[in-house]
């Protein structure tokens, strides 16, 4: 199996550095990887090392927390695109799911997915560890209906990250109306492998150039 046309190599980090987002990059054309994942600030950076490259810049938007409003959501993503991200990762408006307010939370999704206006994937970051099995369904299907591509686990920031039955839950309610990206906490092929028989497309690590080296030794490459 390709694993690492399967992750988003990701850096999120607070500290990060220009530096150590080109290697981020440098990493991600030598291992092939589908994408790198960063804060929306290092969107023109990462587009500039990766021209020509085929692999995808992704962005993060309302990032870790979501709480952030519709307009600051939607000026980050559209900031982004125009900057060179194909792919936007947002998080959706927890508190506001919690409350159950869901005509907020598919106006947020839907109002990124209109800002990016058809010029990039849209996943939606669930922040799994949070909710209950019955606000995961609700809002996988709410994603859905905004026009998601994705829905996606989690941040990596809050209390646990990606669990197979959370994939195996969101991957059964998207069915093939979206697709499913598992991240946070994904370090080793074990957990890869874990999280693709769960039901995983893609998945976020800052372990990918692990995980494919780990995948090189099984197979003897």
């Amino acid at each position: 199996m390709n694993y690492a046309d399967r992750i988003d190599h990701t850096l999120l980090k607070p500290e990060a550095v220009p530096e150590q987002i080109r290697n981020l990059c440098r990493e991600a054309k030598e291992y092939g990887f589908h994408s790198v994942c960063v804060n929306s600030s290092y969107v023109p950076l990462c587009a500039e090392e990766l021209k020509n490259s085929g692999i995808a810049v992704c962005s993060v938007v309302g990032f870790p927390l979501g709480a952030m409003s519709t307009r600051a959501k939607t000026s980050e993503a559209a900031g982004a695109v125009l900057d060179g991200a194909s792919e936007i990762d947002m998080v959706l408006h927890i508190g506001m799911v919690k409350s159950g307010n869901w005509e907020y939370v598919k106006n947020d999704i839907a109002m990124v997915r209109a800002a990016v206006n058809g010029k990039a994937l849209l996943k939606v970051i669930l922040e799994t560890c949070l909710l209950t099995e019955e606000e995961m369904i609700t809002a996988c299907r709410i994603c859905c209906e905004a026009g998601a591509d994705y829905v996606k686990t989690s941040t990596g920031f809050s209390a646990a990250g990606a669990t197979e039955e959370a994939v195996r839950l969101m991957k059964k309610t998207v069915g093939n109306a979206a697709k499913v990206k598992a991240s946070g906490g994904i370090r080793t092929l074990a957990d890869a492998e874990k999280m693709i028989l769960a039901g995983a497309d893609r998945l976020g690590a800052s372990a990918g150039v692990q995980i494919v080296e780990e995948s090189r030794r099984k197979e003897g490459v």
